[in-house]
């Protein structure tokens, strides 16, 4: 079968023809529909040196997973082949607390291993991937697989980094999302969904993001600098937003998140930038929680998909042939993917 895979660290990754996995017990082998690129898989694809937890090229890439059901281990029950499935992406060791609580996400003994990330397991930029357990599937029923897959990641992160601040939302709330790409298009969805009652703004650099988030509910969306910060701050009457979520996680915007929240709110850092947020007595503002979640949980992941097949939040999908990897890539690089891309293996 093909793959798409890392052959070295700092070495642009490669279509290869790779053996197809057969599924040991416990295993289900998926027939890939759709894995979306992620700006992650940059990061990983730039790093200057081996990341820790990572094992050495070559890996095939990508963890934002749907499909159908090929083929199951022995002993698998509870699907069948040809099934529409997402993949959660997050594999924990599945006996630790945190595990056994479904947030496999926080795993104690693994820390978050998943396909195409750390852990050594392949990705699902290929015709087919092994899943290690049934468990880490969920039905998608009518959803198309090509259109669901960043439901796994850019729809479970956004939701989870929202579902731990609801309780400061409501009537006369502010939320501001920084970054208005594909994961930040999905978060400005699920506040709508999860606390109708709150103003969402978006900010961006680009006016055409922006534009497209306030098609999906923003109602405020300003080009990012000094006036967006003096608008919000109007807005809000000098008090600041009860939640910020930076979906970029650069030292601009993590300047800027620590400008526009307010005391006893929420600051979440989302977005792998790189940055740092300066901290110091005053800022961010006193008793401003700051956090940097990881993805989310199985049980939050099934959240996301119900409110997907109600027509709650919907996912602006560019979809790539395998062969155009490396072309979906560059464009996410450049900024200039909408929403999310998503690799289709058999297109």
């Amino acid at each position: 079968m093909r793959a798409f895979q890392l052959v070295g660290w700092r070495q642009p990754p490669e279509l290869r023809e790779v053996p197809v996995p057969e599924p040991g017990p416990g295993q289900v082998l998926v027939k890939v529909a759709g894995a979306g690129a992620c700006h992650s898989d940059l990061h990983i694809m730039q790093a200057p040196e081996p990341l820790p937890g990572f094992t050495n090229p070559p890996f095939t890439l990508g963890h934002e997973n749907a499909g159908r059901v090929e083929r199951l281990g022995p002993g698998v029950t509870g699907f069948e082949p040809g099934d529409p499935v997402i993949v959660y992406g997050s594999w924990g060791c599945g006996i630790c607390a945190n595990c056994r609580r479904g947030q496999e996400n926080y795993c104690q003994n693994l820390g978050g291993e998943g396909p195409g990330l750390r852990g050594g397991h392949d990705g699902g930029m290929a015709e087919y991937l092994l899943v290690p357990a049934a468990r880490y599937l969920i039905p998608l029923g009518s959803l198309d697989p090509r259109q669901a897959a960043p439901l796994s990641d850019a729809g479970l992160t956004g939701y989870h980094a929202v579902k731990r601040s609801l309780h400061l939302l409501g009537p006369g709330s502010t939320a501001v999302v920084i970054g208005a790409g594909g994961l930040g298009q999905m978060t400005i969805q699920i506040l709508r969904a999860l606390s109708a009652a709150t103003t969402v703004v978006a900010v961006d650099t680009d006016a055409g993001k922006l534009e497209t988030a306030q098609r999906l509910g923003a109602e405020e969306a300003l080009l990012s600098g000094d006036e967006a910060i003096a608008r919000i701050r109007d807005m809000t009457e000098q008090q600041g937003a009860q939640l910020v979520l930076d979906m970029v996680g650069m030292d601009a915007t993590l300047r800027m998140a620590a400008r526009v929240a307010r005391v006893l709110g929420h600051l979440t850092i989302v977005g792998l930038g790189g940055g740092a947020l300066p901290v110091d007595f005053s800022s961010p503002p006193h008793e401003c929680s700051v956090a940097s979640p990881y993805w989310g949980s199985l049980t939050e992941l099934m959240d996301v998909i119900t409110l997907a097949q109600q027509g709650k939040i919907k996912v602006l999908v560019e979809q790539f042939p395998l062969q155009r990897a490396d072309e979906a890539y560059q464009l996410l690089h450049d900024g200039r993917i909408q929403g999310r891309a998503v690799i289709t293996p058999h297109a």
